[in-house]
């Protein structure tokens, strides 16, 4: 007898990539990426400059038509059903697409115009994300005049007008305060909480610290996904140390040579490495230290990060 779940058919993949490419001419941005992404999961998507994560959003979002390979997002396909994609997601570029001769709420007015929202919803949506934003009192400000966190907020709004079930966010943090950042973070767990999926590249390891799941793009290549801890059981296998050492510079550049060291890394005023070798203990390590004339002050084992990881798998 075939088992019940109970009659509830669990919903498809929010977003569901098939070894998906981009070329540009010989260049191949994104290389056969594949990956699936659950409706309300906050995902973040990390890589350096040039990776590919820019150029993976803006195909899933419709906007640039894959090479090779197959995308789905909200059960609608990239490729031949881009325009039915483009009104159920919201999409927030780094470059925060407002129009700054614009007010406040002049702004939100001509997206709710663009994404044809209904006047009498379109006011309510107007009342609910002023509040959401924490932008009351600021309505009839021009956008020109608005710090970058307070800029940051109003771009958010502005791709949320239209009640999106998915909203994609490029490097929205990038070029504003700590302070900014951690309140952006805090409204992008309130729309996950109320059924909103994610899907945000970033820079910020501790940021990626805090989704349910992360990505890493190097050189167009999707080259790990997973959730953050389990990223660290699968890549770091040993201990992580972290020294204060003198000269700080150089006790990096010794420990990346031993054998036995995963990685080594500057984090912050110390040295953070990775210890995979079983004859290492950190006695025996300041010793080898102390042979190159480096002096090590303090040694503390430590959690490992995704840092950690994203180092260990860019080389």
């Amino acid at each position: 007898m075939p088992s019940s779940n109970n009659g509830h058919t669990p919903p498809p993949p929010a977003i569901q990539v098939t070894e998906l490419t981009k070329q540009f001419g010989t260049f191949t941005a994104v290389d056969h990426v594949s990956f699936e992404v659950q409706p309300g999961e906050v995902v973040g998507y990390l890589g350096p400059n040039g990776s590919g994560k820019t150029t993976t959003i803006r195909m899933l979002c419709g906007l640039l038509h894959p090479s090779a390979g197959s995308a789905r997002v909200l059960g609608y396909d990239v490729t031949q059903e881009p325009e039915k994609i483009k009104q159920q997601i919201g999409y927030m570029s780094q470059k925060f697409a407002l129009y700054d001769d614009l007010t406040v709420r002049e702004n939100l007015q001509f997206y709710s115009g663009l994404y044809s929202v209904p006047r009498d919803v379109a006011r309510e949506r107007f009342i609910q994300l002023i509040h959401m934003a924490g932008l009351e009192g600021r309505t009839e400000v021009m956008a020109s005049s608005l710090s970058g966190g307070w800029r940051q907020r109003l771009a958010l709004g502005c791709a949320l007008v239209h009640s999106p079930k998915l909203l994609f966010l490029d490097e929205p943090t990038s070029g504003v305060d700590p302070v900014a950042r951690r309140e952006f973070w805090d409204l992008i767990y309130e729309l996950a909480g109320q059924g909103t999926t994610i899907f945000v590249t970033t820079h910020y390891m501790d940021e990626a610290e805090h989704c349910a799941r992360v990505g890493f793009m190097r050189a167009g290549k999707l080259l790990a996904f997973d959730t953050p801890r389990g990223l660290k059981v699968k890549y770091l296998h040993g201990a992580a140390w972290s020294l204060e050492a003198t000269p700080l510079l150089e006790a990096v550049e010794v420990l990346s040579t031993l054998p036995g060291i995963a990685q080594a890394r500057l984090q912050g005023d110390h040295a953070q490495t990775i210890v995979t070798g079983p004859d290492w203990t950190q006695a025996s390590l300041i010793a080898e230290l102390a042979k190159h004339k480096i002096s090590v002050t303090d040694i503390q084992t430590v959690e490992p990060t995704l840092e950690d990881v994203f180092t260990l798998l860019a080389h």
